[in-house]
């Protein structure tokens, strides 16, 4: 802490109330002439009020609630003042006994009491000289404060001026800056607009150069020309003169060609009216052509139409043969061999090279002819075998049915045959189509086809067409609402292939209304179809789930019937007629022998083809029934129950119905008995009689 503090803390020290009174200073020890100085708080205290205030604010000690220090200004005792004794009086020669004591003491005490009055006297006056002089000193104080405040302020106000001229030169510096910085920026750019400016001026000096250059050396050029021009000038001259004479040659030659062009102009004329001619004959047979060959589609038509009257009134089943193609598969070597391998050791045979295809083709292909190259309606089988004694035998079978398609026929080929009768469940009827043959013949492609718009097979087919046609209808009055189901019969038991439980949960029974010759299957799943998308979706769902099993005939073998209906209910406001048909497609488990097919080791592949057989007896039993009934026997029964497939399947056989079996024959040699016993059994159903199938329909109810 410096003097200074020490000094104002003193004097705040001293004048603090509560504080014991500061001693004077000893009188004899003061010096009455140097005036004294007056304390800096008397002062502070004067200047309350004038000039300015301070610029920071004393901070107060902290106090201690403990002790409380006191600070004291140390005072110096007052000198000992030897007491003034009075002058030593002449001693005479009188002697002193003649006074008494007393009055010597009385004296003595009342001079020493004139004494000490006039020495306070003293010590008062001497005391108002120093308050009069602290006084002049702080009046003194006080005004040198007021000047030294007045030079505070003022060296204030310059300070405060200084800054602001100091803030403004700043700010004229800065913005000094700036302006050299853009004029920099400008400079620069001025320097590079220059810059470019030389390179444009040099470039296009350098460019008028290459242009003076070039014209120079088209005028040496056109100089040089303008010399041979005029040598050739007077070459032509000179030509000129020389062709005078050849001019004349020429007029006559002219005039002669003159002549020859309107001879020719005359036989031109003549070609022009001889091909306008052609061009109307040529006309008139294209119309011809396209007379005859929209007949040819009418007769087409007609002949299709009275063809299915015909089997109307007929009343015959109707059988398409199909014969596939050879597959890859087919080709293998282990394919052509007999042997009791397993269908995973088939799959896993390498495909052979192609140089190899043709002879295994050629060793796989059974001996199948197609003579009736018109109607497609015979089909030829040819073999060829050793007897005992070595002598060849040739057998040839030879089968007729409504159509015929050879293996490169394709998915719409076949439908296309079959379109008219699928569009006569919009028209009331009851149309049903099965296909039917050996496990591997194609059943399930023909039905339910590819993924590729070329392959899809005859269910999405017909349901397309059904759409089609209800969506002609509709022009016409015609309204129809559309359901559908997909059910599986496996190992004699119906399972719902729409359905979303588990198979086996439901028990499904088979109900007939003889009224309206309708067949309903209790506890199924029913959907309303809308688009044809909506029943691909229900065709791919149906096929994930039915049940499919590897055999030595084929690898992905149908172990179960598949019955695709589709019901159809139209009405017609304006006729108030109502009309209710159903398109029943089934796709049948194959046919196989168990020394063939090798299920004879498994219990279930056992089980599934003895089921499978069984139904397909069943169906054959049907058959032959029918057949019998047709011929007379009016008596025979027809053994329906005998299978759930026959019975779910009574309306489609029994003659309420349009129906249509599509037999599938494996083209392989190896598989020839089993095709000639699907063809003798196509051959029976072909000449069942089943009666004539009815429309259903009648008058709208009205409310």
């Amino acid at each position: 802490m410096s003097s200074s503090g020490l000094k104002r803390k003193a004097d705040s020290q001293e004048n603090a109330p509560g504080q014991p009174r500061t001693k004077l200073p000893a009188i004899a020890e003061a010096d009455t002439n140097v005036p004294l100085r007056p304390s800096r708080t008397a002062a502070n205290r004067a200047a309350v009020g004038k000039g300015p205030p301070p610029l920071t604010k004393p901070k107060a000690p902290p106090l201690s609630t403990s002790t409380t220090r006191r600070y004291e200004r140390a005072t110096s005792a007052p000198p000992k003042i030897a007491p003034v004794r009075p002058p030593a009086r002449p001693t005479s020669a009188r002697p002193t006994a003649t006074r008494p004591t007393t009055t010597r003491t009385t004296r003595a005490a009342s001079g020493s009491a004139a004494t000490q009055d006039k020495r306070f006297q003293a010590l008062q006056d001497q005391v108002q000289s120093i308050e009069s002089a602290r006084a002049a000193d702080t009046a003194r104080l006080a005004a040198d404060m007021e000047r030294e405040r007045a030079k505070l302020s003022e060296l204030e106000e310059n300070h405060m001026a200084l800054t602001r001229e100091l803030a403004a030169a700043r700010t004229q510096e800065m913005t000094h800056k700036r302006e050299l910085v853009d004029a920099s920026d400008e400079m620069e750019q001025m320097r590079k607009r220059h810059a470019r400016e030389m390179d444009e001026l040099e470039a296009q000096m350098r460019r008028r150069d290459r242009e003076i250059r070039e014209l120079k050396d088209e005028l040496r050029v056109c100089l040089d020309d303008l010399e041979r021009e005029r040598q050739t000038v007077s070459t032509l001259k000179s030509t000129i003169a020389h062709q005078s004479d050849a001019q004349l040659s020429l007029t006559t030659q002219v005039a002669a060609m003159k002549a020859q062009i309107d001879a020719l102009q005359g036989q031109l004329s003549t070609s022009s009216v001889s091909n306008s001619t052609l061009v109307l004959q040529l006309e008139t047979e294209r119309k011809r052509v396209a007379e005859l060959e929209r007949e040819t589609l009418e007769a087409e038509t007609i002949r299709r139409k009275l063809h299915n009257m015909v089997q109307e009134l007929k009343g015959n089943i109707r059988v398409f043969c199909r014969v596939r193609p050879i597959l890859p598969s087919d080709l293998t070597p282990a394919a052509l061999v007999k042997s009791s391998s397993s269908a995973s050791s088939l799959s896993t045979t390498p495909t052979p090279e192609p140089e190899d295809a043709e002879r295994l083709k050629g060793e796989a292909m059974a001996q199948i002819v197609f003579p009736d190259k018109m109607d497609h309606k015979e089909i030829v089988l040819h073999s060829s075998s050793e007897s005992a004694t070595g002598q060849e035998r040739k057998d040839e079978w030879t089968f007729s049915f409504d159509r015929v398609f050879e293996p490169h026929s394709t998915q719409m080929e076949v439908f296309e045959e079959i379109s008219q009768l699928v569009q006569s469940c919009t028209d009331g009827y009851n149309v049903c189509v099965f296909a039917y043959g050996q496990t591997g013949s194609g059943k399930s492609f023909t039905m339910e086809g590819g993924h590729t718009d070329a392959t899809v097979g005859m269910i999405p087919r017909a349901v397309d067409q059904v759409f089609k046609v209800t969506d002609d209808l509709r022009r016409k009055g015609w309204e129809y609402k559309m359901e559908g189901q997909f059910l599986e019969i496996y190992n004699e038991t119906i399972n719902d292939l729409l359905g979303k439980g588990e198979f086996d949960k439901k028990k499904h029974e088979i109900k007939h209304d003889a009224r309206t010759g309708r067949t309903t299957v209790t506890d199924v799943n029913v959907v309303a179809l809308r688009s044809p998308a909506q029943v691909r979706t229900l065709l791919a769902q149906a096929q994930s789930r039915r049940t499919v099993a590897a055999t030595l005939m084929n690898e992905r073998s149908s172990r179960s019937h598949s019955v695709f209906t589709l019901r159809i209910r139209g009405e017609n406001a304006q006729t108030r007629e109502v009309c209710e048909g159903s398109l029943n497609l089934v796709d049948l488990a194959g046919s196989e022998r168990l020394e063939k097919s090798g299920a004879a080791g498994d219990k279930d592949r056992l089980r599934e083809t003895q089921n499978i057989n069984r139904s397909l007896s069943a169906l054959g039993d049907v058959i032959a029934a029918l057949g019998e009934k047709g011929e007379g026997k009016s008596d025979k029964h027809i053994p329906y129950r005998n299978s759930k497939l026959t019975y779910l399947l009574q309306n489609s056989l029994s003659g309420n119905s349009k129906t249509l079996m599509v037999l599938n024959l494996s083209p392989l040699a190896t598989h020839l008995n089993e095709s000639l016993c699907s063809l003798r059994f196509a051959t029976k159903v072909n000449n069942t009689t089943i009666g004539t199938a009815k429309k259903q329909s009648r008058p709208a109810i009205t409310a």
